[in-house]
């Protein structure tokens, strides 16, 4: 399985200039290869494809139209515009929405360059040092070991810092089989309820920062365009952006390791999160990210030998473990059966019930189906 291992850069000046070039030249062939697709089909109806740009790479680096300094980092941006018309097009024939055409970038916008093969142009030495094609060496802060092999590299600026992504393939590391299972329910009140009564506190990192970053928005707001001081605001509010994404990152990897160090089973409803994000509480369901800790709860729970399985999510807060249909309103938050006397939380039920189910579903794939039931 692939596994992402992310370290901090600490280039000089003079690398740290010479980085940003790297991106614009990127970011500049990037919307020419866009332009070019554009004009085929809007002058001559023709659709250009990757491979039909990437033939012309040579010539364009030959008369010196393209300063990036590897080869493969060239290719790796044209696939980039191809996947994104390929993405357009497929959201055209799904028909869900507006399709969104593929826009051009900014240089603010446009802040990463990937190296597809490890050892082309970018590689790690033996001195715990980044070397890096036409730059040299940069020092890396390794605070853990990078595990498994490596495929692929790379860079990425945010908030006015440099980084480097290894993604790697690693071998899965089972844990101890355990005799348990549990249901999750995600929430706005409280951010997850466990079937054995356990309440994760929904933590609220954009709530909490949102007044400071309205003063740095407004403090943005009020620079004049392509001013040097714009620039700097712009940081500012990156920096409180960057801020909130790694706390809400941070928390989401505590509580998944939590699950699967101590649960031999985790079920979770498949949620139609994008849905639920573009309504009347589209400001909380983003801020507690239910989707971003689901992915990660699953791929650790791959990684461990873990069970995951996600269960049919209508109905689990509208029935009883007893199977009747307790009717509830969004504002109804106490769950009471006239069929079986059941008196609980809402959400601690709607987990029990996702459990159920999920034992019900997944019964084949469970290690030791009495112990979990």
């Amino acid at each position: 399985m692939r596994q992402a291992f992310k370290y901090r850069l600490f280039p000089t000046k003079k690398q740290t200039e010479f980085l940003d070039t790297q991106l614009a030249e990127a970011q500049g062939l990037y919307n020419a290869a866009l332009q070019e697709r554009r004009d085929a089909y809007n002058i001559s109806h023709v659709s250009i494809n990757y491979y039909n740009q990437a033939n012309q790479l040579k010539e364009i680096r030959a008369n010196g139209d393209c300063g990036l300094e590897n080869f493969s980092c060239c290719q790796d941006v044209l696939r980039r515009v191809d996947k994104t018309f390929k993405a357009f097009f497929r959201r055209c024939k799904e028909g869900k929405g507006k399709a969104g055409f593929p826009r051009f970038k900014s240089r603010d916008r446009y802040n990463s360059i990937t190296f597809p093969s490890y050892g082309d142009g970018c590689r790690l030495l033996h001195n715990g040092k980044l070397r890096v094609q036409g730059l040299g060496q940069i020092k890396v802060k390794l605070h853990r070991a990078v595990e498994g092999t490596i495929k692929t590299v790379t860079l990425l600026r945010e908030a006015g810092k440099y980084y480097v992504c290894f993604s790697c393939e690693v071998e899965p590391e089972p844990l101890p089989v355990l005799p348990n299972s549990v249901g999750i329910d995600v929430g706005l009140t409280t951010f997850a309820v466990l079937s054995d009564g356990t309440e994760v506190e929904n933590p609220r990192h954009f709530r909490k920062s949102e007044e400071k970053l309205a003063h740095a928005q407004q403090v943005l707001a009020r620079k004049k365009r392509g001013s040097n001081s714009r620039k700097k605001a712009n940081k500012t509010v990156q920096k409180v952006h960057a801020k909130i994404r790694n706390q809400r990152n941070d928390f989401q990897h505590k509580v998944s390791r939590f699950l699967v160090n101590n649960y031999g089973a985790i079920f979770v409803e498949n949620l139609n999160i994008k849905g639920l994000a573009s309504g009347i509480l589209a400001k909380s369901v983003n801020d507690a990210a239910w989707g971003g800790f689901l992915n990660k709860t699953s791929y650790k729970a791959l990684n461990a030998g873990r069970v995951y399985g996600e269960v049919y999510a209508p109905g689990t807060s509208q029935e009883c473990l007893c199977g009747a249909e307790v009717p509830k309103t969004l504002s109804d938050r106490w769950h009471h059966c006239e069929s079986c006397g059941l008196s609980e939380p809402r959400d601690h039920v709607s987990s029990k019930v996702i459990k159920s189910r999920g034992l019900r579903e997944y019964r084949k794939h469970l290690p030791s189906e009495a112990a979990l039931l």
